[in-house]
């Protein structure tokens, strides 16, 4: 009988590298591997790394060792914005087979089957990264879903030009790219097809969208063609920055009824000064009028964020201010997140590094602040009835999401993918409980 290979791949990070991940898996079984679970024998496994954090990094070379401590005797491969920043190191962890940078995907596929014909005991490992900046062109790689979910992200970008001071991903993502807006609405079509019910769009900085079309399609026009598809139910979109929040955008959410009314707006600080520092594009009161501008028109708008504290020089007054500023926009979730030192960037260099300690306390401080804004949000749904779509299902319990983002737990029978009707009973500050409406 013939053998038949087995890959397994492991996904740190953001949700595009997890698109990239089920792209590369559906490459993979077009080889003719078998795509099996990271924890379960197989004669390869991919890491793909994360590099937002120190933390990204540190995760990924721990999965990386602890994988070649298993598995001695299975093909490695490193891939990904940790891979595409310092191959070098990675390339030092032993028994690590193959190192791939953010493009050139399809590469691997190929590299791999090469490896595990010719690779010698103790060979060096083979160095694929290519040079991201010189990326034009969208790498289109189909990921088509995955079987385990209700849920498909649909990643329609890459790249960001932005440069954040703290932010490494320009350097490891390159410049924007945009996917032509046949090809997503084909890859929607046939998700549709296969039974996915909810479909997030995703990409590196999202409302770049069609910047490198000359600005024809933008994101709404994407939006509104993607939540236009014959079947679709709901369309999310996953990350936009302030800035690309636009009129045109708000009036696409507010009157197709398949998009979400749900927007993920980083504010990062709520600081004029901290902002200026981190080189983002917007004020504090910008933002707050881009919030107010979206719920007029959004019916249910739900606003969710990433806020950065300890960037260098953010002042007591600073913290206060994004304190403010998050309680004044009234987030329903916020993703808090310490500033984190990445080599190569402009605040790796500046003065006034915020001491761990202060960082710490002002984490717990805002993620604190943030559970009792949610529980406030969720405490609004108690005694209403929301539309769920169930993603998980046990005897007399499901679990699921709102079209505004709101994990519920409710007593009845569904299965997943149903959508299901919940009269909402109680609030926590990660979720709302209630009951499956007949």
């Amino acid at each position: 009988m013939r053998h038949v290979p087995k890959v397994a791949i492991a996904t740190l990070g953001c949700k595009v590298n997890q698109y990239d991940s089920d792209a590369l898996a559906q490459s993979f079984r077009q080889a003719g591997f078998d795509v099996v679970g990271f924890d379960d024998e197989a004669d390869v496994y991919i890491v793909n790394t994360c590099t937002v954090t120190q933390t990204g990094d540190k995760k990924s070379r721990q999965l990386l060792r602890r994988v070649i401590g298993a598995h001695p005797n299975a093909l490695v491969v490193a891939t990904g914005c940790y891979a595409q920043s310092d191959p070098e190191r990675l390339e030092a962890i032993e028994g690590v087979a193959l190192v791939s940078g953010s493009s050139d995907r399809a590469a691997i596929v190929e590299a791999v089957l090469k490896l595990m014909q010719e690779r010698q005991p103790g060979a060096p490992p083979l160095n694929i990264v290519s040079n991201v900046a010189e990326c034009r062109e969208y790498e289109e790689l189909s990921a088509l879903g995955s079987a385990e979910r209700t849920r498909a992200f649909v990643k329609i970008e890459d790249g960001c030009e932005n440069y954040c001071a703290y932010c490494k991903v320009p350097y490891v993502r390159g410049p924007v790219r945009s996917r032509p807006l046949e090809r997503v609405t084909a890859e929607v079509t046939g998700l549709v097809e296969m039974g996915y019910r909810e479909l997030v769009l995703t990409g590196i900085n999202l409302g770049a969208y069609g910047r490198d079309f000359g600005g024809s399609p933008d994101l709404a026009d994407m939006l509104v063609a993607c939540a236009s598809v014959p079947g679709i139910r709901r369309v999310r979109l996953s990350s936009v920055d302030p800035r690309d929040v636009t009129p045109k955008l708000i009036r696409a959410m507010a009157i197709t009824e398949t998009i979400c009314p749900h927007l993920h707006i980083p504010l990062q600080s709520g600081s004029d000064k901290v902002l200026a520092r981190m080189n983002r594009d917007y004020t504090s009161s910008y933002y707050q009028e881009v919030v107010r501008a979206a719920r007029e028109s959004i019916e249910g708008l739900a606003v969710t964020t990433d806020v950065i504290v300890g960037f260098p020089g953010e002042t007591d007054e600073d913290f206060e201010a994004t304190v403010a500023a998050a309680r004044e926009a009234r987030f329903s979730r916020m993703h808090v997140f310490a500033y984190s030192k990445r080599p190569g960037t402009p605040a790796a260099g500046m003065p006034d590094q915020v001491p761990e300690a202060v960082k710490r306390e002002r984490s717990a401080f805002l993620i604190k602040v943030g559970e009792e804004l949610s529980l406030e949000y969720h405490r609004r749904k108690v005694g209403s009835v929301v539309e769920v779509l169930v993603e998980q299902a046990k005897p007399g319990q499901v679990v699921g999401l709102t079209g505004d983002y709101v994990r519920v737990v409710a007593l009845g029978a569904a299965e997943p993918g149903d959508f299901v009707r919940v009269r909402v009973t109680e609030a926590e500050a990660g979720f709302v409980r209630g009951r499956v409406e007949a």
